[in-house]
């Protein structure tokens, strides 16, 4: 399996230069020529630690677990440390329980049985709102994985940007926001890096909402046709559409570099398979710059967006220092 590295908009302007050049900015080779995608990787794959927890119910007390929600109970947001929810655009839903298991894709339409009885449903309305989210700082490690569910409305449209880990200078006042905005500008290794697992629908020759594709900052990143600096794109060669309708166990991981080499890692996983992980990388100057926040989210501004109403459902996150794996049925 080969591996594509690209650069693309990250906002609106971009779209208006692309139209005015009258064809889409292509992506160029990647900055860090060590970025490589591993021929053989020796990552999980299937089961993970959730595999023990029946429904993910009390998986928060497993070592390696930092934060879990699985939207059962609660408030909106309570166990986040912030809601962007401009336009009501989050709410708790409930679906109908069925019995279906976590690796039976024919029957993942309704709300499995796995994943409780209540999801977050964002709803983004073209001309009233972007859509929103959650987001959760956490004290890092040196390897972190993220798992959640996602189900894309079977009208969903394309999303233009769904779930970000970030790097903040530190958890505590104003360094906290240091991974947040900068779209354009080259991060400083001390400052900020970030990574974020999307559905990306390739300027719309794609059906959306898309494939997936990891979307990455850092200080040594690749700049754009246009001498800016949007995030560069990193997806395996070939791999299917995303299907709308179903409910899909999405996990991501990132691998700090030690400071000065080019050892970081990143990689993810499409309902507990390896889809592509990826080494080389130099996210960071500063030992004590981590990914620490974690930003839930479906976002939409493509153009290429002509829904009204775009939907997507999430439940049953984890953020962990170990793979997670998809949520185990009860027995």
């Amino acid at each position: 399996m080969g591996s594509i590295s690209v650069n693309y908009q990250a906002c609106l302007a971009m779209f208006s230069l692309m139209s005015t050049l009258g064809s889409a900015v292509q992506g160029t080779a990647q900055a860090e020529e060590n970025i490589q995608l591993v021929a053989e990787s020796t990552l999980s794959t299937g089961n993970g630690l959730a595999s023990a927890f029946a429904n993910d119910q009390n998986i928060s007390s497993h070592p390696a677990v930092i934060f879990s929600e699985d939207f059962e109970s609660g408030l909106l947001g309570a166990l986040w440390d912030e809601t962007n929810n401009r336009g009501n655009a989050l709410e708790y839903t409930s679906e109908s329980d069925s019995q279906a298991s976590p690796q039976s894709s024919a029957e993942r339409g309704s709300h499995p049985a796995f994943l409780g009885k209540r999801s977050l449903k964002v709803t983004a309305t073209l001309t009233e709102n972007n859509g929103g989210g959650f987001t959760k700082w956490f004290e890092s490690a040196n390897r972190i994985f993220i798992r959640f569910y996602t189900k894309f409305d079977e009208n969903c449209d394309y999303v233009h940007h769904f779930c970000t880990l970030r790097a903040n200078k530190s958890l505590q006042g104003g360094e906290r926001w240091t991974g947040f905005g900068g779209a354009g500008e080259l991060p400083d290794g001390t400052e900020r890096f970030s990574t974020a697992i999307e559905p990306w629908g390739n300027w719309g020759n794609w059906p959306p909402p898309g494939r997936w594709n990891f979307y990455s900052y850092w200080h040594t990143m690749k700049a754009s046709p246009d001498g800016k600096y949007w995030g560069n794109g990193f997806r395996p060669v070939t791999q299917p559409n995303i299907e709308r309708g179903v409910w899909i166990c999405v996990e991501f991981m990132l691998q700090h570099n030690t400071p000065g080499k080019d050892d970081g890692e990143q990689a993810y996983w499409i309902d507990g398979q390896l889809r592509g992980h990826w080494r080389g990388f130099n996210w960071r100057t500063s030992p004590t710059l981590f990914a620490n926040a974690f930003t839930l989210e479906s976002y939409v501004t493509d153009r290429w967006t002509k829904q009204t109403k775009n939907i997507v459902y999430f439940d049953n996150v984890v953020i962990a220092k170990e793979y997670v794996g998809p949520a185990a049925s009860r027995p």
